[in-house]
């Protein structure tokens, strides 16, 4: 496969996660501005952002929700918005439309085409979902019209890589706030994962098991241990080389350190630490990028996701 189309067909799988996990991350964060009225608005919002690497709009001494919107919903020239991702996986999908199928096209356009500019303070809900459909639609027409070649399984690592970090900077914002971060009934909801948290665990959320179960489980589809394990299989149906000492693949590499590393570290550590954990989850996705974009796409195009402030 050309370089080129692979890359593309990376960053389609990533920037289609993209958009899915910022929207997700952001109800979250606004339903939780909406159910706590003691909470400093600014200081939760100027966290939400250090947490997506965006910086604070300039000139602005207090930072609103409308501020966030703008700035990670519908301002298309940052990085870590929606529209931006929306725009650049169309863009992505443009340059290997010779691979890209018909109906994964028609549907990365006309979600691109009908991005709004703006939001409506009493339709934010429901942009959000409408993000997330999208998001699903385009996925679930790539696992069900696509032949698991190398095409899908370069989609699928981006997807994977890419989830694994939305995930973490999910968990997060558990402590935007120390105190008044969202519950962990939120965040299971905002994963879609309430439910099959329940028919595992069998009761209401605790701190533990709930954080357990988007850390560790290696059943549930957006656990961080779940998707690390998929981008792993990926990386090796692409590079399938093995290695008599060690691992040479420095994409295996990282993403095997990091795996045993939640794996065997009692939960009990993590929740104590958990912003320095995910910052380290984050730091590891982008290691793994980096080191595809090197392995696989020599020609080093301009890179789309800064993910921490510099």
């Amino acid at each position: 496969m050309l370089s080129r189309i692979a890359e593309s067909l990376f960053w389609i799988g990533r920037y289609i996660e993209r958009s899915d996990g910022t929207a997700r991350i952001l109800d979250v964060h606004l339903q939780l501005l909406l159910e706590d009225p003691w909470i400093d608005e600014d200081t939760a919002c100027r966290s939400l952002l250090s947490v997506m690497g965006s910086l604070p709009p300039e000139g602005v001494d207090q930072v609103r929700r409308e501020d966030v919107l703008a700035r990670l919903a519908v301002d298309r020239m940052n990085p870590s918005s929606i529209a931006y991702a929306l725009t650049a996986a169309r863009e992505n999908a443009r340059r290997a439309r010779e691979i890209v199928s018909t109906e994964l096209w028609e549907t990365l356009n006309t979600t691109n085409a009908r991005m709004p500019r703006r939001l409506q303070a009493d339709r934010v809900h429901e942009f959000f979902q409408w993000v997330r459909e999208r998001a699903a639609l385009a996925v679930g027409i790539v696992d069900s019209s696509t032949s698991r070649d190398e095409a899908w399984q370069f989609f699928t690592l981006g997807r994977s890589i890419e989830r694994t970090d939305m995930t973490a900077r999910l968990l997060a914002t558990r402590s935007l706030t120390e105190a008044s971060g969202p519950s962990w009934t939120t965040i299971l909801r905002s994963c879609g994962a309430y439910e099959a948290y329940l028919r595992t665990y069998r009761g209401m959320p605790s701190a533990r098991n709930a954080a357990e179960f988007l850390l560790l489980d290696r059943l549930f589809p957006r656990s961080i241990i779940y998707s690390i394990q998929r981008a792993e299989e990926c990386m090796s149906a692409i590079d399938p080389r093995a290695d008599r000492v060690g691992h040479s693949n420095t994409v295996l590499r990282a993403l095997g350190q990091i795996r045993n590393d939640l794996e065997y570290r009692p939960i009990s550590e993590i929740l104590g630490e958990l912003p320095g954990h995910m910052d380290r989850v984050q730091q590891v996705t982008r290691e793994a990028s980096e080191a595809i974009r090197g392995r696989f796409f020599p020609t080093q195009a301009e890179p789309s996701w800064i993910g921490e402030i510099s």
